[in-house]
């Protein structure tokens, strides 16, 4: 049988700085979408516990040593960056990891960059670090999560990984430009 080995969806992408905002790829990493069923959220919590995450609130992500639980959706979370623990009878979990891409926005241009892009309100007061929104990224779905203060993390289907770096880029050029017209 061969062996499966990960790649990257964007090999061939170096990261793009702009104006000191860069764009780039997050590494490949393990990602499991994790469904408590109906009554279970405390034992799935004591479950997550031992990496130091909670299931967390409709547009929160919850951040350990080793792991974050981003919120995607009602009643769902994709625990990034560990194993998911035995959640057997629990909740309903599958393997995400091949199934997605994950970009990161950062620097002076990123919040106006994804303006261009994102049909929500990314200012510090409605969209603090922390915060997470499943959104439209132009025609693509994204699961968009503020990282810092200036500083974002784009993840979309793996198949879109190309046209949300097209996207991205060609926006945050824009800006570059628009800024270095006003210098």
């Amino acid at each position: 049988m061969p062996e499966l080995i990960a790649k990257s969806a964007l090999a061939g992408h170096a990261p793009l700085t702009l104006a000191e905002t860069t764009l780039a790829e997050a590494p490949v990493t393990v990602m499991t979408s994790i469904a408590p069923f109906p009554g279970t959220i405390e034992a799935v919590n004591a479950r997550l516990a031992p990496l130091g995450v909670s299931f967390p609130a409709p547009g929160r992500q919850s951040t350990g040593p080793a792991a974050r639980l981003v919120w995607t959706g009602r009643d769902q979370a994709f625990l990034v960056g560990a194993p998911a623990p035995d959640l057997t009878g629990l909740a309903a979990t599958t393997d995400q990891s091949d199934g997605w891409a994950t970009l990161t926005l950062a620097g002076p241009l990123a919040g106006d960059t994804l303006a261009r892009l994102i049909p929500l309100d990314l200012r510090d007061a409605a969209f603090p670090v922390g915060h997470t929104a499943r959104t439209g990224l132009n025609h693509m779905s994204a699961i968009l999560s503020r990282s810092g203060p200036a500083a974002w993390e784009i993840m979309v289907f793996r198949s879109m990984a190309r046209t949300a770096w097209h996207e991205l880029a060609e926006a945050l050029e824009m800006q570059a430009a628009r800024l270095n017209a006003l210098a």
